[in-house]
C-alpha cells in the first residue's frame, strides 16, 4: 500500500475529534465538501469505513477510534513542530474572533485584551458579547469564553480571570424601607424584581443555596431588560430588586445607594474558561492567546 497522504489523516481527525464535517470545517477554514471527499479517500484507501455519518450526526466507527486514538497524538506533535519553526521567525499574525458572555467583555476581557495586543500588535481581536449558548465553532468563532456549567466535556478549557465569584441581589434603600428586607429567597416571589432577558429570549430564574437548601425562585416585576446597564439605573431609582454579579454592584454597595439582601443565601462560584476543542491546526493568533492567558495566570 502506498503512504497515506497526511492531509486526508489530518481531515479525519479534525472530523472525528468534534465529531462534525461543518464545525471542522470552520476550525480548518476549509469547505465541509473538501473535508468529506479526504475522509473518503481515506476509507477507500484502507477500505474501511472510519465515520458513521447520519443527518444529525457523526460518530467513529470502532476503526475510526482506534485509528483515532494512534494518529491524533503524532498530528499534535507534528503541528507543535512546526509551529515551533514558525513561531521562532515571526510573530503571529491574523484575526482571532471570541465570543464571550457579556460580563465577560465588559469586566474582565478589557485589560487582558490591552495586555494581549500590545505584545502581539500583528493580531486584530474581535469579540462578540452574548449570552445565549450558540455553537462558536459553527459560527466561525476561534474561541469562546463561558462558565464551567456550560462547557462541553470535550472541550479543552482554560482558566481566565477571577477564579472565584458570586452573584449579589440588591435594592436602594428607599425601595427595602418601602417594600422591607427580603429575610428568605421566597420573600422575593412579593416584591419588585428587575429581570434580566437573554439573546434566546429566556428569562432565567434566581438561584439561591444556603447549608445544602437550594432554592429556585421564578421572580416577578415591572421591568425586564437585555442591558445590565439599564437594569442597575432601575435598582439605583429604586425600581426593585436585581440579581447580578456583585462585580457589577460592589461600587454602588460600598457608596450605599444600594444595599445587599439575602447574603448568606449567594454562594461562590468558578470563574470563566477561555474554551477551544483541539490543541491541533490551532491558527498562531489563538495559540499566542492561549500561551498568554495561561502565563497570567502563573503570575497571578
Amino acid at each position: 500500500m502506498n503512504s497515506l497522504p497526511l492531509a486526508d489523516l489530518e481531515a479525519f481527525a479534525a472530523v472525528a475529534e468534534v465529531r462534525s464535517f461543518r464545525r471542522a470545517a470552520s476550525l480548518r477554514a476549509v469547505s465541509a465538501s473538501s473535508l468529506s471527499e479526504a475522509v473518503r479517500r481515506l476509507e477507500a484507501r484502507l477500505e474501511t469505513r472510519l465515520l458513521n455519518r447520519t443527518t444529525r450526526s457523526v460518530t467513529p466507527t470502532e476503526a475510526g477510534q482506534r485509528l483515532l486514538e494512534r494518529v491524533a497524538p503524532m498530528l499534535g506533535e507534528i503541528s507543535g513542530a512546526l509551529d515551533q519553526v514558525r513561531s521562532s521567525d515571526e510573530s503571529p499574525a491574523g484575526s482571532l474572533r471570541l465570543n464571550v458572555p457579556t460580563f465577560v467583555a465588559r469586566e474582565i476581557i478589557p485589560a487582558i485584551a490591552a495586555a494581549f495586543l500590545k505584545e502581539f500588535p500583528g493580531v486584530t481581536l474581535e469579540i462578540e458579547a452574548k449570552d445565549s449558548f450558540v455553537d462558536v465553532f459553527a459560527e466561525g468563532f476561534d474561541a469562546g469564553i463561558r462558565y464551567d456549567e456550560s462547557l462541553d466535556l470535550d472541550m479543552i478549557a482554560v482558566p481566565l480571570g477571577p477564579r472565584q465569584q458570586r452573584f449579589a441581589a440588591a435594592a436602594s434603600p428607599d425601595y427595602l424601607k418601602a417594600r422591607g428586607v427580603p429575610a428568605h429567597p421566597r420573600d422575593l416571589l412579593h416584591h419588585s424584581c428587575i429581570r434580566h432577558k437573554f439573546d434566546s429570549g429566556r428569562i432565567s430564574n434566581w438561584e439561591f443555596e444556603r447549608d445544602a437548601e437550594i432554592v429556585r425562585i421564578t421572580p416577578n416585576g415591572p421591568l425586564v431588560a437585555n442591558t445590565i446597564d439599564m437594569e442597575l439605573r432601575a435598582a439605583l431609582a429604586g425600581v426593585g430588586i436585581l440579581s447580578t454579579f456583585e462585580d457589577l454592584l460592589r461600587t454602588h454597595l460600598e457608596s450605599g445607594a444600594l444595599v445587599e439582601v439575602l447574603r448568606d443565601w449567594q454562594q461562590p462560584f468558578s470563574g470563566p474558561y477561555l474554551y477551544y476543542p483541539s490543541r491541533r491546526h490551532m491558527p498562531a493568533p489563538l495559540r499566542a492567546f492561549v500561551d498568554f492567558v495561561k502565563g497570567r495566570r502563573l503570575d497571578a
